[in-house]
């Protein structure tokens, strides 16, 4: 049986996946602006994630999401 590949870096990655379930809860339960302001830095630890692993999928993803929440605070 092949052992499960481990990546580097997985408390960081951790603590991103941490931020953006509180963020998702806080957006339940309507607490703007503070939602937001969780969702850009969960996935700004997410872009920093993708470079480290070198995954470019999900830096598009998370760079794109936090532009679009930068957005909505500027311009919401």
């Amino acid at each position: 049986m092949k052992e499960p590949m481990i990546k580097p870096y997985q408390p960081l990655a951790w603590t991103g996946t941490v931020i953006l379930i509180m963020a998702a809860t806080l957006a339940a339960f309507n607490l703007y602006p503070w939602y937001v302001y969780l969702f850009c830095v969960a996935n700004g630890i997410w872009v920093v994630i993708g470079i480290l692993w070198r995954e470019n999928s999900l830096i598009v993803l998370n760079a794109g999401l936090t532009l679009i929440y930068v957005a909505g605070l500027i311009f919401g």
